[in-house]
């Protein structure tokens, strides 16, 4: 029977630990006008999706577009191979954006595995924080959600359409269209909390060129940039390819029952 303890509190340990962060996808970021479009939402890394997300979980999904506001039913949904996806028609050729976000959920863990994922996720200014003030043999208790965007080009015409705020507690607005872009330029960018900008927080962004991992999204220390004042950030869009950005904002709660809260948030995006 220990050795079963054991076992399970080894294995929840390990799921703690490995990397959760959702991202919103596509095979194709360049799609027609008047097409059928299919998104996809990986739960773990960008290139693996460790689980699917429940309906209950999903609290807003919204597409938009020059001619199209569209909040998915639940005839657009469906899971397979872990993956959640997305089914939608686009409208009118122009700039889009789609967005998910999720219910919060609490999760406990004890010092050690709260410390290591924070410094595997890259919490870095609040595992400081626990440093600082000796709060490192503390356990904690996190309320979490997440909260992600694809922009799609559809059509030959661009619009403005991306930059619409989608009033998520946190969220990337690109202020550079990535389909009017290409590799060698700069993509800027505004971090909001709760609609106001964030300052001062740290950013990991990566790419993928096909199926090559060109930047680990795990080397923390090569790949983060982070706000200004303002809450504006830039990376340099050094190759084609897809794109994102992600980000955890952390806290400590007043809440009661509660450590801290967090929110994650993630933009995926192509240029060629």
């Amino acid at each position: 029977m220990r050795l079963i303890f054991k076992y399970l509190f080894c294995m929840g340990a390990l799921i703690a630990l490995s990397s959760h962060d959702l991202f919103l996808k596509t095979n194709n970021y360049f799609v027609p006008a008047d097409s059928l479009v299919k998104l996809f939402l990986f739960n773990g890394t960008f290139d693996q999706s460790e689980n699917s997300i429940t309906r209950d979980r999903i609290i807003d999904a919204t597409i938009l577009g020059p001619d199209l506001s569209f909040h998915p039913g639940i005839g657009n949904w469906y899971d397979q191979d872990n993956i959640t996806y997305l089914q939608f028609k686009t409208g009118e050729a122009g700039t889009y954006i789609a967005g998910v976000s999720t219910a919060p959920k609490n999760i406990e863990l004890d010092a050690k595995d709260f410390n290591e994922y924070l410094e595997h996720d890259g919490v870095l200014d609040e595992l400081d924080a626990r440093k600082n003030e000796n709060r490192m043999g503390e356990s904690a208790v996190e309320k979490y959600s997440k909260h992600v965007k694809c922009i799609l080009q559809v059509g030959d015409k661009s619009s403005d359409d991306f930059q619409q705020i989608l009033g998520y507690p946190i969220e990337f607005i690109l202020q550079d269209n990535p389909s009017e872009i290409s590799s060698g330029s700069i993509m800027r960018f505004l971090l909001l909390s709760d609609k106001l900008p964030l300052p001062n927080q740290l950013v990991y962004y990566g790419y993928r060129k096909g199926d090559e991992e060109v930047v680990p999204e795990k080397l923390h220390d090569s790949t983060f940039v982070r706000t200004d004042e303002q809450g504006y950030g830039s990376i340099n869009l050094s190759n084609a390819g897809v794109w994102y950005l992600r980000t955890i904002q952390m806290a400590r709660s007043s809440e009661e029952g509660l450590d801290y809260e967090s929110n994650w948030a993630t933009i995926s995006f192509m240029i060629r």
